[in-house]
């Protein structure tokens, strides 16, 4: 059942109590005494619809609804009058205002005035309590409570609104990248489509073309008689996901170039032109930029395919994630192996904060899945794990590269860590002109790790 959730602002509070009293039982309902207040949390958790009073102190009802607009033009706004005032109400609508009552108030009225405003975005409402739904039972969770993996899932909430801009998703192996095209499909206008993906570099490359576009009755010797659909035309209507998009051969990207480029194609040994409205998105853990210089990766389809980029980071880049991660997955294999496992240990939650994560998720998920299964108690130990202790062989640190920097020992009286940091930060984003991404890269950090710490420290670009 889809819920609505109002905010009445009013000076009087006997106009906010009643009015609360005569709507509660049907909608959710706060009040605020100013426009000040109400605007705060707007800011921050913006309402299905607001009720306010034009003649409020400090800041008048008008200008409240102009900066309601300004903050999200959707909510519908309805004024409240303590006198037919025609300029005022002609100023209101004229704002924005989706209608207005007057004082002394009616409820039957103002219950008719929120009934025709909210018509405006029931529709919006239901796809979007579909769109929840779709997701819950479609998609797991994406696990994160680090800034890194957060701005992810934002910007993924941002590039997910368009239904077929090209997206390429660049991580390492592991990270959780068919999880970021899914949640991307799932948030996406046409999630109710199929979310169809082709693993690259599984399909042998005399095959790629028959699966991807399809083929028509006797294209080949061993064809089905009755020929058969590409995975582009399973697609219709929802998203076809590329993994590893690097693997695909010359002869391949040439053909999925044209289609990108007019979103047209013949199936093998067809003559007939098919068109198909999908959504392409891409992912891949290999250097494309390299793979373009050294002429393995077409350049004009890589900007075909990575129109909006997302970079997924490492699981070593997302450390308050390892444990939250750790104790789902703690979760998820108690269920699936009929364990009662209750927690984690303290050793083994150490020896997990300090490992060296070269699978990423997928690493940690495999090694959960081992504990469960060889543990006997209800605790997960770190003898499950393979390990005798913290200081074992798995927990040593990588090797360090031929590229260590010898560094002066710290100086008697200390030093500013903080203003260190900032000195190197912005002479990293000035030597880059400015560029986020060329910035972290010479810092050896993840776009996001370079946005996260960038955004701590002021007047960094000034």
């Amino acid at each position: 059942m889809i819920t609505y959730r109002l905010f009445v602002v009013d000076d009087e509070q006997s106009i906010r109590r009643g009015v609360s009293y005569g709507l509660k039982k049907k909608y959710q309902i706060e009040t605020f005494s100013s426009a000040e207040e109400a605007l705060c949390v707007i800011e921050k958790e913006p309402p299905d619809l607001v009720l306010l009073d034009i003649g409020l102190p400090g800041m008048s009802g008008i200008d409240c609804l102009k900066r309601i607009k300004t903050l999200d033009p959707h909510i519908p706004v309805i004024m409240i009058s303590a006198y037919e005032d025609i300029d005022t109400v002609v100023s209101a609508m004229k704002s924005g205002a989706h209608d207005y009552v007057t004082k002394p108030i009616h409820m039957d009225c103002v219950k008719l005035a929120i009934k025709n405003a909210l018509e405006t975005i029931k529709l919006r409402k239901e796809i979007q309590a579909l769109q929840a739904r779709y997701f819950r039972e479609n998609m797991p969770c994406i696990i994160g409570e680090s800034q890194a993996i957060q701005d992810v899932i934002q910007f993924v909430e941002k590039v997910s609104k368009s239904p077929d801009t090209p997206i390429l998703i660049i991580g390492a192996s592991g990270t959780g990248k068919e999880l970021i095209a899914g949640a991307i499909h799932y948030k996406s206008p046409n999630f109710k489509g199929p979310f169809v993906t082709i693993n690259c570099a599984a399909i042998p490359e005399e095959l790629i073309e028959s699966e991807l576009f399809g083929y028509e009755k006797g294209a080949f010797s061993g064809a089905n008689l009755s020929g058969k659909n590409g995975l582009i035309e399973e697609a219709e209507g929802g998203t076809l996901f590329f993994d590893e998009v690097g693997d695909l051969n010359s002869g391949a990207q040439a053909k999925l170039l044209r289609f990108l480029e007019s979103g047209e194609f013949y199936k093998v040994g067809g003559t007939q032109k098919h068109r198909v409205n999908v959504r392409i998105v891409s992912a891949t853990n290999k250097d494309l930029s390299r793979m373009i210089k050294e002429g393995q990766f077409r350049i004009d389809l890589f900007y075909r395919l990575a129109v909006i980029k997302v970079e997924v980071p490492s699981l070593n880049e997302r450390l308050d994630d390892i444990l939250p991660i750790a104790e789902f997955f703690l979760v998820k294999f108690n269920e699936k192996h009929g364990k009662q496992i209750k927690e984690i240990s303290s050793e083994a939650r150490e020896y997990l904060r300090n490992h060296q994560w070269t699978g990423n998720v997928r690493e940690l998920r495999n090694l959960i899945e081992k504990g469960v299964l060889l543990a006997e108690g209800d605790q997960l130990t770190l003898s499950n794990f393979g390990a005798e202790s913290v200081n074992s062989d798995i927990m040593k640190p990588l090797p360090q590269s031929d590229n260590v920097i010898d560094f002066p020992p710290l100086p008697a009286k200390g030093l500013d860590l903080e203003n260190l940091e900032k000195h190197y930060l912005m002479e990293a984003y000035q030597k880059a002109e400015g560029n986020d991404t060329k910035a972290a890269k010479l810092l050896k950090m993840s776009y996001y790790s370079f946005r996260y710490r960038k955004k701590k420290i002021k007047n960094l670009t000034n």
